[in-house]
């Protein structure tokens, strides 16, 4: 289960109007490995990304289009394996680690859907930076989430950030979390934006 403020997700900033800021700071560590935050509580973190989300219906700018467009393949891959919506992970992926594939928290949240050694032992998974493997996971573990709540998106999300638990022992609904409540509302904006950054068949 993930109990609040475990997630390595890059925290989108969610505000209750309608218009909202998404600032992202990271830094590379001497290993390496590079740590996202909202909020830098690092002298190291550098602002890498400011955005100003006005219409989640937009497309989304050439910088995301880029990142997102790395790992294409193996996205669509993983999420017709689940049976899940493309648009979906890559919204997950886009809040979650911005699309890179070494991101790491300070919890131990790996990868490109910030799995935890947890899930990644619950599904399998032996190399967790491993773009085809933590994508095959992660798709694995929003599907089973959905099927466990009934198909309802937010649930879900609010699961994979904070646990089932967590959101069983609140009623099922969104559990009172400032990153939860924060989480979902970001990744159900990318999902709208990537959505309709699909062409029509």
């Amino acid at each position: 289960m993930r109990p609040p403020g475990r997630s390595a997700f890059v925290l989108l900033c969610w505000a209750a109007s309608a218009l909202a800021h998404a600032d992202i700071y990271a830094f590379t560590d001497s290993s390496g490995v590079t740590h996202y935050s909202n909020v830098p509580s690092d002298s190291r973190f550098e602002r890498v990304l400011r955005e100003r989300v006005v219409d989640a219906a937009r497309p989304i700018g050439t910088g995301w289009r880029a990142r997102a467009a790395t790992y294409a393949v193996l996205i669509d891959e993983a999420a017709q394996r689940a049976g899940v919506n493309p648009a979906l992970l890559r919204a997950m992926i886009a809040v979650e680690s911005a699309f890179d594939p070494r991101a790491l928290s300070s919890k131990g949240a790996q990868g490109l859907m910030q799995l935890r050694p947890e899930t990644a032992r619950r599904y399998g998974v032996s190399r967790p930076f491993d773009p085809r493997e933590n994508l095959r996971a992660g798709a694995s573990y929003i599907r089973d989430l959905l099927e466990h709540y009934g198909q309802d998106v937010q649930l879900a999300l609010a699961a994979y950030n904070a646990g089932e638990d967590a959101v069983d022992r609140h009623g099922r609904s969104i559990p009172p979390f400032p990153e939860t409540r924060a989480y979902v509302p970001a990744v159900l904006r990318f999902y709208r934006r990537f959505l309709a950054d699909i062409p029509s068949d």
